[in-house]
């Protein structure tokens, strides 16, 4: 022990030497870094004092809006139609912006863009425009998103939002039913049912969106957020959450509505779509299974503001897709008017159901020709054979025995030349002329060769698709003119539920019911008969009730002598073919309209047994029919 303390005692005075000479040197460093500490201090609390306190003061608190979804619209089976999904989207704070070039130089990398173009959309903002968001980018994809987000420490002034978008599930699928949104215009913030609406807010334009606006729309919330001089979100204060809005069940049935729209579809892969409309009821309650307007547009270029070159687009086409032909398309009816003649000679007693007239191709007034479609005649036919083959010659006659007055009575029974009643906008009334309409419009007297185009549904009737399937709806149901509903049902955001418009029979048929009957017989054969026009619209095991009709656009002298399929497409003939089925209990009622698409029975009948085809197929795949959810349903009985 004596032995080791005399080694250390001869070990220490080298190592306290080595310590003691680095001793300064640690010192030095220690002072220095106090000296540091020191002079940063003193350059904080002194030197820098009033810049830095200046910039503390500059956090500030921005009350940001948050938009509210909008309601989703349902099919009748509760299959969404439109809904709302989150759009990413990246704004700008003037006032926080530093060195815009850079900033924006960056950002344009980050999302692709041209940094002039983002420097425009920043303008040159001021007073409290400063201070106001600007969105650069909308409906980013995720990955882009995040791309934006992992760099937002480098981009002051930046800000990244997550909005509601509205979105339509099926695109273009009944998108004249389901309408679009838009921003509020000037105007409509003027009238008193926007008082609550601010510049800026989407509001419905069209369709459904716009009749049930309040509905569909959201209650917006709020949020208060500390954010610093670069506008970086500091903290939270409070939070009120967005309510969203109510959601709608249509009357629709998606799966007629789609196979209903491709029908419509070119029948050869590159050939030019069918443009028209159709129209599918349900006699018993006037739901509205399925409506059609081709062409159509997407609404979903309308949910984040239409961009001008899609607006141009939608605009220019001659074909007009922004028109809702199924209400608003106005044509002459052809031949399918011939029902609403045949009712009146009834009721009038001017035909004999049992009483036969001669038809040898035409029809003779005064020096002028009337042709039937038919060149070689149909020989002698009564008023079922008239029917089940359309015979025009038997028509004119009925047509001039009744004449204009009686014609334009009985047409206005069928609620011709007035608006359905339907809740959505932009329906047109047709026209039901008379000779006083005539004098009027024209400043001439009419004539009796115009009432012998009249009764074949030429001349100046105008009819719409929406008309044309609720006038034969009220002779399917026993002469009830039913007006066309679209909404089931809706539900509110704290799950209340309220019943749609009530089944509503506006007027019944001034025709008796052993008159409809005869005509109903007449119309079956049309589709059944091995003679009848509508044959390509039979479906087996149900009985189906049908009236073709091809109505004219241009006078018979500027196609005479050009084959059918040479004739330029803006002069071939409108095609129509409006059915109802099964006809002994009506269920569904289809009327069908193609612009330009010739024969009716050729046209437009197959278009209509497709639809009437799938309405049947999904009654028997359906295990406990009838179901509310199901056309007709529950209020079968109404």
């Amino acid at each position: 022990m004596i032995r080791g303390q005399a080694l250390r005692g001869r070990l220490r005075p080298g190592v306290d030497s080595a310590i003691e000479e680095r001793l300064p040197f640690v010192g030095f460093v220690i002072v220095a870094v106090f000296v540091v500490f020191a002079v940063r201090l003193f350059q904080l609390q002194v030197i820098e004092s009033d810049r830095l306190r200046l910039r503390s003061q500059l956090n500030s608190v921005r009350t940001v809006r948050l938009e509210a979804a909008r309601g989703d619209v349902l099919d009748r089976e509760g299959r969404i139609l439109a809904t709302t999904r989150p759009a990413f989207g990246v704004q700008v704070i003037p006032h926080d912006l530093r060195d815009s070039e850079v900033v924006l130089a960056a950002l344009g990398m980050l999302l692709d863009e041209d940094p002039e173009k983002l420097q425009q959309q920043v303008g040159a903002p001021r007073g409290r425009q400063r201070f106001a968001a600007r969105r650069l980018a909308g409906d980013l994809k995720y990955d882009r998103m995040a791309r934006v987000e992992s760099h937002l420490y480098a981009l002051p002034g930046i800000v990244t939002d997550v909005r509601p978008r509205r979105y339509y599930v099926g695109g273009d699928l009944a998108a004249h039913l389901l309408g679009y949104i838009g921003e509020i215009g000037r105007e409509q913030l003027g009238r008193g049912e926007f008082q609550t609406y601010r510049a800026g807010e989407v509001i419905g334009q069209s369709g459904v969106e716009a009749l049930f606006e309040r509905h569909l729309r959201g209650r917006a919330g709020g949020r208060n957020q500390v954010v610093d001089v670069a506008g970086r979100v500091v903290d939270v204060l409070d939070e009120v959450k967005p309510q969203p809005g109510g959601t709608l069940t249509l009357t629709l049935d998606r799966d007629l509505q789609q196979v209903a729209e491709e029908a419509f579809l070119p029948a050869v892969l590159g050939g030019p779509a069918k443009v028209g409309a159709l129209v599918a009821l349900d006699p018993r309650n006037g739901d509205v299974l399925a409506l059609v307007s081709k062409p159509a547009y997407d609404p979903n270029d309308f949910a984040g503001g239409i961009d001008a070159e899609t607006w141009s687009r939608l605009t220019s086409d001659k074909l007009v897709p922004l028109q809702n032909r199924a209400l608003a398309g106005q044509y002459p009816p052809g031949s399918t008017y011939k029902v609403i003649v045949a009712a009146a000679g009834l009721e009038e007693g001017v035909i004999d159901p049992e009483k036969r007239i001669f038809c040898p191709g035409y029809f003779k007034l005064g020096r002028r020709s009337y042709r039937c479609w038919k060149r070689g005649g149909h020989g002698a036919v009564n008023l079922h054979r008239a029917l089940v083959e359309s015979c025009d010659v038997y028509f004119y006659g009925v047509g001039l025995e009744l004449g204009i007055e009686r014609l334009a009575r009985y047409a206005k029974g069928f609620n011709l030349g007035r608006r359905t009643g339907i809740r959505i906008p932009q329906e047109m009334p047709g026209l039901v002329p008379t000779p006083e309409w005539k004098l009027r419009r024209h400043g001439e007297g009419w004539l009796k060769g115009e009432t012998v185009s009249a009764a074949i549904g030429q001349g100046f009737n105008l009819v719409t698709p929406l008309q044309m399937a609720v006038a034969y709806a009220a002779v399917a149901n026993g002469g009830k003119l039913v007006r066309p509903r679209v909404l089931l049902r809706r539900t509110t955001r704290d799950g209340s539920v309220t019943q749609g418009h009530e089944v509503d029979f506006q007027r019944t048929l001034p025709v008796a019911l052993v008159h409809l009957a005869r005509i109903r017989a007449g119309l079956e054969a049309a589709v059944g008969d091995p003679h009848g026009t509508g044959g390509r619209a039979r479906i087996g095991g149900i009985r189906v009730a049908g009236k073709t009709g091809t109505s004219q656009v241009v006078g018979l002298e500027q196609t005479e002598g050009i084959p059918e399929e040479e004739v330029p497409f803006r002069f071939r003939d409108h095609a129509w073919f409006v059915a109802f089925a099964p006809v002994d209990a009506p269920e569904i009622v289809v009327a069908v309209l193609v612009e330009h698409g010739g024969h009716g029975g050729s046209a437009a009948a197959p278009i209509a047994q497709r639809v009437m085809s799938r309405y049947f197929e999904k009654r028997r795949e359906s295990e406990a029919y009838p179901l509310a959810g199901m056309p007709g349903g529950d209020r079968a009985g109404n």
